[in-house]
């Protein structure tokens, strides 16, 4: 299988800034339409830093970049197939199916509310949310292509070239497809599900008992569930080992750093729509919530680097009931139909 050289990407940036499209007129100049989050109270406005300052333009290039088939190197993949709006930006397969159905390496994880977050991959193997658009793009299991190839097969679409100026000010690069991207991504809020109604808007009817008392339940010291999945978006994106294997063919964290202690230790999701984010867990090999909950239940398969809040809880079957409703208000039923994401 041809593969792109590294080298190549570079060698390829520095020629196209002298030789990719000629526009039929004078470039157009960059617009800045200032683009506001609308958020509850509760929830901070997200630290982007003055570089990365979201616009109008530069959303819109980031979202037709997004579902473009054409950044996979025999145009039948998107990023949109993996991350789909009506899985909450997840996907349902077990982990990730890359061009000529190649089999990924991981579950394809929620881009909901990635905004926040302070690194990437399952264990957080990457800080910027521009960077990490790499991985996906060259990996041969999933795009197997390079931003160099991407740059020179979208040289004629005079509308991307037209488009990067007016948000960028400078030619298509992959400096542009890696802030459109990420500025699209910082979009995907998610804040608007029944929970939010009974929490941030004091809506005591929002909920139901059964909500209401796993709610209770999730918060308890029983269960230490906020201990890992606390604050505004359920996670506080710790890297741990759950215990939900007694051996991981991925090492995780150890994966990068190759010490023992941090085998199986992955990033804490968020649990926001996370009953639309099936199948769990980074290899996806928890298929329903009801299996997770069980596993917590059992406190997990003490692995030697299990977390200290993994323990049995010996839950009844209606305690289990009631977490699992409460995890279902956590859903953004506006997020998913949003039309502004399609």
């Amino acid at each position: 299988m041809l593969r792109f050289n590294p080298l190549f990407r570079y060698f390829a940036f520095g020629l196209l800034f002298f030789s990719s499209c000629t526009l039929d007129k004078t470039p157009p100049v960059m617009v800045v339409t200032p683009y506001e989050f609308d958020l509850p109270d509760g929830f901070p406005i997200p630290d982007i830093s003055t570089e990365k300052t979201l616009s109008q333009e530069r959303i819109a290039l980031g979202k037709m970049l997004f579902h473009d088939v054409r950044l996979s190197r025999d145009n039948t993949i998107s990023c949109a197939s993996c991350h789909l709006q009506e899985s909450a930006f997840a996907d349902h397969n077990p982990v990730s199916v890359g061009i000529e159905g190649r089999i990924g390496f991981r579950n394809s994880p929620t881009l909901v509310n990635v905004a926040y977050h302070p690194y990437f991959f399952k264990e957080g193997g990457n800080t910027s949310l521009e960077a990490q658009a790499f991985g996906p793009i060259e990996d041969h299991r999933e795009m197997d292509f390079s931003t160099a190839g991407i740059i020179l097969k979208l040289q004629d679409d005079l509308e991307i070239q037209e488009m990067s100026y007016t948000a960028f000010g400078r030619a298509f690069d992959n400096f542009v497809i890696v802030n459109a991207l990420g500025s699209f991504q910082r979009t995907i809020i998610s804040a608007n599900s029944r929970y939010d109604d009974f929490f941030y808007k004091n809506n005591i009817n929002a909920l139901t008992n059964s909500e209401k008392r796993g709610l209770a339940l999730f918060k308890s010291e029983r269960t230490q569930c906020q201990k890992c999945h606390g604050g505004f978006d359920f996670s506080e994106y710790a890297i741990v080992n759950n215990g939900t294997y007694a051996n991981y063919e991925d090492k995780g964290l150890a994966r990068i750093t190759q010490d023992s202690s941090d085998v199986g230790k992955f990033k804490v999701p968020t649990l926001r729509n996370i009953e639309l984010t099936y199948p769990y867990m980074h290899n996806g090999g928890y298929p329903t919530l009801e299996s997770v909950i069980e596993r917590y239940n059992l406190g997990g398969f003490n692995h030697p680097n299990q977390s200290e809040f993994i323990k049995p809880l010996n839950l009844t079957e209606t305690e289990k009931m009631d977490l699992i409703a409460f995890l279902k208000s956590l859903t953004d039923w506006d997020l998913i139909n949003n039309p502004a994401f399609k």
